[in-house]
């Protein structure tokens, strides 16, 4: 019977090239200049740190990590940035939550979805991920373009198909 899993996964070089690129790209801009600026990623709570002047200076190293991000194939759903807050030296510091894995009640979502289309096709939760089977490769297909356009907020890629 084939099938399928949907998942969540970040690629964490690819993440570090990103943050590596904005980094240097920090350190050329004439605006960025004489301003201490610092951008740091915690791997163990996959987490981005944020450190910066001001509130402009913040909104463009949103911008520039954003860009990088993109370029290098990864998802913003993925990045949940939270709000600025005040530090002691009178800058403004943002952590930025890298969203790994779909949660449960985003994935009942899911089951519910596709048990709503009347596709012939089963949608199990197994974890952090969605295994889905069927007898034919079309209703998988019919699902996976059913749960692309399904406007859930975490990004979704489809491995592991099996026939």
């Amino acid at each position: 019977m084939p099938s399928f899993d949907v998942v969540n996964k970040i690629d964490m070089q690819e993440l570090d090239n990103a943050i590596n690129n904005t980094i240097k790209e920090i350190a050329t801009r004439y605006d960025f200049r004489n301003l201490k600026t610092e951008l740091t990623f915690d791997k163990k709570e996959k987490k981005i740190h944020i450190v910066t002047a001001d509130k402009m200076k913040m909104d463009a190293v949103r911008e520039m990590f954003l860009n990088k991000a993109v370029k290098r194939g990864l998802d913003i759903k993925a990045f949940e940035f939270e709000e600025p807050q005040p530090t002691s030296a009178g800058q403004l510091k943002r952590d930025v939550k890298v969203k790994e894995g779909i949660a449960q009640d985003t994935a009942k979502k899911m089951v519910r979805a596709i048990k709503d289309s009347k596709l012939k096709v089963q949608a199990s939760i197994q974890g952090e991920e969605l295994r889905i089977s069927g007898k034919q490769r079309d209703d998988l297909q019919e699902a996976m373009a059913l749960l692309r356009s399904g406007g859930f907020e975490v990004p979704l890629q489809f491995v592991n198909f099996k026939d």
